[in-house]
């Protein structure tokens, strides 16, 4: 199957066993993500910033305002690290040490390139708007040359990028599997809620027929 060679600064070290680099994995993970945190250094200054992305083939494009500090930092090429993880469960082991979650993640590394033509921008926006909520962009009103002009876009390729997964219960030292305390995974699912109407809505307009199950969007 397809995959991302992994250079030395992403191939994965501790635990080289749960490393990930095939296609597959890697689309499947940030697919089902939505949410990012980007670290880059500015002015001698460490940052993390978290933002929405979306998956565009063999990229991640992010967005935000034209003047903005990170649309500034990646607008000058200047190097970002972008990571996206998904939780799965807490493992409760029989001791303390070997306690640990079940988690998929990646870890991006790369220089971002600006989108300017508004038609691709525009392009964007859909499929990040599709990936929150499918069908939407087609029922609300789309975005105006001046917001476009507002709003920074920039593709981040997937050339140097791998995965990271810890699945299964815990690993407790033998001497501790008969200490008398449960031991196992309490899963952790992400789901959508009850929705909440804006307080200046129309209360004659209905609310659509969205799927509820984030993961699964069923």
């Amino acid at each position: 199957m397809p995959s991302y060679p992994p250079s030395s600064r992403v191939r994965v070290r501790r635990h080289p066993e749960r490393g990930q680099y095939d296609e597959a994995t890697l689309h499947a993970i940030l697919d089902q993500a939505f949410l990012c945190h980007v670290g880059f250094q500015t002015d001698g200054q460490p940052y993390v910033i978290p933002t929405l992305y979306v998956r565009i083939d063999h990229a991640v494009y992010l967005h935000g305002a034209r003047g903005a500090r990170l649309s500034r930092v990646l607008r000058q090429k200047q190097p970002v690290a972008i990571a996206v993880t998904l939780l799965d469960g807490l493992v409760l082991a029989r001791s303390a040490f070997h306690h640990s979650v079940n988690y998929r993640s990646v870890v991006i590394l790369g220089q971002a390139e600006e989108i300017v033509a508004p038609e691709e921008k525009t392009s964007v926006f859909q499929a990040l708007l599709t990936r929150l909520t499918p069908g939407r962009f087609e029922t609300v009103r789309p975005p105006r040359a001046d917001e476009l002009a507002q709003t920074a876009v920039f593709r981040i390729p997937l050339t140097e990028a791998s995965a990271k997964i810890r699945q299964g219960p815990p690993i407790d030292d033998p001497d501790d599997l008969t200490w008398p305390v449960w031991a196992g995974i309490w899963p952790i699912e992400t789901r959508l809620g009850t929705p909440e109407a804006s307080p200046d809505g129309d209360p004659s307009v209905p609310w659509p027929d969205y799927p509820v199950n984030w993961a699964t969007r069923e």
